[in-house]
């Protein structure tokens, strides 16, 4: 059973009003376009984790209270996101989904992802910041990791960590789908 995405368009809409903002002051305030503040409002969009995160900032809450959690400054609380807020970043032969599970705030220092490669699918990347390192951890399937001119084979269960501040990239070399999990360290 499937759960529908919390109404979140009436909440952001109410707290902009209460706020005496107008969704132009909104969109300059979260770096978020019009059209797409009045889609969300309307429920004709949901928006993604980095999307809320800037809306929140912007309308000064947590975005916890927004999710109908317990606000960070009560005592100890667990800040759960729901599947369809982890945003995802497909291929255009869409044999490659990146699922972003990093909280927006570590971006640009550690970042972690699932990645799941369709047969034949792959995931190149430039050069990241000098001394950047990627983790990989393979959990069903198998890939090939590549760094420079260095290649590896790395199989279910496997790990393998590579500099990224050179061309790399990862490539499915198993029959099935291959999930995996990784890391980057900036």
């Amino acid at each position: 059973m499937s759960e529908d995405a919390p109404p979140l368009g009436p909440q952001i809409q109410a707290l902009r009003k209460s706020r005496r903002l107008t969704l132009e002051q909104l969109a300059v305030l979260s770096g978020v376009s019009r059209s797409m503040l009045s889609q969300i409002e309307r429920g004709q969009a949901n928006p993604t984790f980095a999307t809320l995160w800037n809306l929140t900032r912007a309308l000064g809450i947590d975005i916890s209270d927004l999710l109908g959690g317990q606000s960070s400054q009560s005592q100890p609380s667990i800040l759960v996101t729901g599947a369809h807020f982890i945003p995802e970043i497909r291929s255009e032969d869409q044999k490659c989904t990146l699922r972003i599970l990093s909280p927006a705030q570590s971006a640009g220092r550690t970042e972690w992802y699932e990645i799941l490669l369709e047969p034949g699918g792959a995931l190149m990347s430039e050069p990241h910041a000098r001394g950047a390192m990627e983790h990989i951890t393979v959990i069903t399937g198998a890939l090939e990791a590549s760094s420079g001119d260095t290649r590896a084979e790395v199989t279910e269960g496997g790990v393998a960590r590579y500099p990224a501040d050179v061309r790399h990239g990862l490539r499915n070399i198993h029959p099935g789908r291959t999930r995996a999990f990784l890391v980057v360290e900036s």
